[in-house]
């Protein structure tokens, strides 16, 4: 019998079919172009022969949506466990005053590093960067900022007359043209954000994950930083299979 995996972002669907010991076997990511259920439900099709026994979602979707989701997912026949973040949960502490403002996949990435004893400090390189402290297993708090990508189209659409061509985030140089500036000034800023982050917390490990950690792990080679991809689905697994003896005992 196997696992689904549901990661629904708020532009990309991703899934990890797993076997029974959570081994991935099948692993894809989908633009759902703000239609996530109807991607789902050509993907179902896919999934009816795979002897799925247990599905596993974390949504940043609305509520809506969600139904849609649980309702078209329902054909498969399993179990159905939705992730929702909680004030205290398998030993981890929520360090938002108002805990389910936080989001889902941050708090579940949190929740992966709970599993290893440590202090952590985890970046998210997705459409966002994300910051997150973790002390044994109290979540201090965090950061969120507009990713690369985000605030070089920001300029481009906020800032007239001046034209701000595609280039790759490499260098840290002074830069002596526009593009280079903006470029260069983007990353500045995002890595300095990282590296205070780190000089505040300097006892702690730093987890790289999203699309783009192995980017940022080239310029952070300094902490000696780990890059976990799938630190979502960790999280996902530990949230659903605790919830899952909890309900047992």
């Amino acid at each position: 019998m196997n696992q689904l995996w549901l990661d629904l972002g708020n532009t990309r669907l991703k899934y990890w079919l797993c076997d029974a010991q959570g081994q991935v076997i099948e692993h894809a990511a989908e633009l759902h172009l703000q239609s996530p259920a109807d991607l789902l439900l050509g993907l179902s099709a896919h999934f009816l022969h795979k002897n799925i026994n247990l599905i596993g979602i974390s949504s940043v979707l609305d509520q809506t949506t969600n139904q849609r989701i649980e309702k078209t997912l329902k054909r498969l026949k399993a179990p159905i466990y939705f992730a929702k973040v909680h004030a205290e949960y398998a030993g981890l502490i929520t360090g938002y005053d108002v805990p389910n403002q936080l989001g889902i996949d941050r708090w579940l990435q949190v929740l992966a590093m709970t599993q290893n004893r440590g202090n952590y400090c985890i970046i998210g390189c997705g459409t966002a960067l994300t910051i997150d402290l973790l002390e044994a297993k109290t979540h201090l708090g965090g950061y969120i900022l507009p990713s690369l990508y985000l605030q070089r189209d920001s300029l481009t659409q906020g800032t007239k007359g001046i034209k701000i061509p595609d280039q790759a985030f490499e260098s840290l140089a002074v830069g002596r043209n526009t593009s280079d500036a903006v470029h260069h000034g983007i990353l500045l800023g995002l890595l300095g954000a990282i590296h205070q982050s780190l000089k505040t917390h300097p006892d702690v490990q730093l987890i790289l994950t999203g699309g783009d950690a192995p980017f940022f792990a080239k310029h952070l080679s300094r902490y000696q930083p780990i890059v976990e991809s799938d630190l979502l689905l960790i999280g996902l697994q530990h949230y659903v299979f605790y919830q899952i003896d909890q309900d047992i005992f």
